[in-house]
């Protein structure tokens, strides 16, 4: 009989000191990295040729997001007491999300008006022409209301939510399963057991794509360096470089100082995740790790319920990077168009903000299509001035997932602080490496 979800069973934690530097997953994707980009840069035409590999990676793990999202809370609610704690989690997940947000954009727009990389620029709205993929991203933004993320998330199909791969519907489906199967009591309990025995095999699955994880970055990277050349990283260095920096303060002195309140070191933290973020750093997309996410939470101790509930909820509602980079790049258009922004407009940005920046995550262009509806909901900003940014937008969207991948592990924690249920001594014991994780 499977365990139950509030008495994890102990295995060894990924990437155990004891095994050699040279076996762990971490190395072999920061050489990959390394290699991908050197490839890029010296053969640019065999890197654009390797975009597939990158791809097929990320696709393969896009397979499983969401039946580990749907047997993850399905389980984890499966697996609670009362119902009443299942809503509790929900509504204090919602709340921490909505503070983290408008933390982010606030932190975003101080960076961009003290630094303000767009001065100097003089760029006429009037000679910037919207075509490719830019011009698409925008006709989408105008297409996508403000109140998107709350009416798409009930999906027309329960079969069409999971082939489309939208983690919103897909939630909230799961929750409506899960309270169902808790509802009819014992009745469910076997099904209950039988997510839990599903589970175990798709992680098994995870496990043996992860392998190709060193692949996948490589190709990753190859093609993106290949495609959009080193010369777009200097071309618009000091925006980069302000993305990169404001991303690293929050993330070191924002998110450090939530840890501290919970008496846990953001550096370990950031360290025992270290894997996590080099593949995000290599394929570009934070959803390549979500079900590793899920696992090592759990492995810190962190109850199912908590897990499967806040971090596939906070990739479509928690979106930290994407905030710092609608706040920065919104007004650094404005900047660069010589379009004036008093204090009352740029908080009106930041209404509009809080929620176009929601509902996005995992949507192709996503951080595009959210600044083309935050420009064209509120008219004062020209959208065409998006086609400043485009050239190096691929290269933002990588700190975008490394932040909001960040933020969704600090979420959980304090979620699960705020439900008293968070173990910080054990936490801590698993960070500094003293205690195998749980799991």
């Amino acid at each position: 009989m499977a365990a139950p979800a509030s008495t994890p069973t102990v295995s060894p934690p990924d990437g155990t000191p004891s095994r050699p530097w040279y076996r762990q997953l971490y190395f072999w994707v920061l050489t990959a990295i390394a290699a991908g980009i050197l490839t890029g840069w010296l053969w640019p035409s065999a890197g654009v040729a390797l975009e597939p590999v990158g791809t097929t990676f990320v696709s393969a793990i896009k397979m499983l997001i969401t039946p580990i999202v749907f047997l993850t809370i399905v389980a984890g609610i499966g697996g609670v007491d009362s119902l009443a704690r299942v809503g509790r989690v929900g509504l204090k997940s919602l709340a921490y999300f909505q503070a983290g947000t408008l933390a982010a954009l606030v932190v975003g727009l101080v960076a961009v008006n003290v630094f303000q990389p767009g001065a100097g620029v003089h760029a006429d709205p009037g000679d910037l022409r919207l075509e490719g993929d830019a011009a698409q991203y925008v006709e989408d933004g105008r297409d996508q209301s403000w109140w998107h993320f709350l009416t798409d998330i009930v999906p027309s199909s329960a079969v069409g939510a999971f082939a489309e791969g939208n983690i919103l519907q897909v939630i909230f489906f799961s929750v409506l399963f899960g309270v169902a199967l808790k509802a009819v009591g014992p009745v469910g309990q076997p099904v209950v057991e039988g997510v839990n025995r599903l589970g175990a095999v798709v992680f098994k699955i995870l496990h043996f794509i992860m392998l190709a994880a060193p692949v996948g970055a490589f190709g990753a990277m190859a093609y993106t360096i290949g495609e959009y050349g080193i010369s777009t990283l200097t071309s618009l260095g000091r925006l980069i470089a302000l993305f990169y920096g404001t991303s690293l303060f929050f993330v070191l002195v924002v998110l450090g100082s939530v840890t501290a309140l919970l008496r846990i070191n953001i550096l370990r933290l950031l360290r025992h995740l270290r894997e996590e973020f080099l593949i995000v750093l290599g394929t570009s997309s934070s959803e390549s790790v979500l079900p590793r996410l899920m696992a090592k939470l759990e492995g810190l101790g962190v109850r199912r319920e908590i897990v499967g509930l806040t971090v596939p909820t906070g990739y479509s509602f928690n979106l930290d990077g994407s905030s710092l980079y609608l706040s920065l790049a919104a007004v650094y258009i404005a900047q660069a168009t010589d379009t004036p922004l008093g204090i009352g407009q740029q908080l009106g940005l930041l209404a509009v903000m809080i929620l176009t920046s929601k509902g996005s995550g995992g949507i192709t262009g996503a951080g595009f299509i959210a600044l083309a509806a935050t420009l064209t909901t509120v008219g004062t900003v020209p959208a065409a001035g998006i086609m400043l940014i485009f050239g190096i937008d691929k290269f933002m969207s990588e700190c975008r997932a490394l932040t909001n991948l960040a933020g969704n592990s600090v979420a959980t924690l304090v979620v699960a602080r705020w439900e008293g249920v968070l173990d910080t001594e054990r936490v801590n014991r698993v960070l500094r490496g003293r205690d195998p994780a749980v799991r």
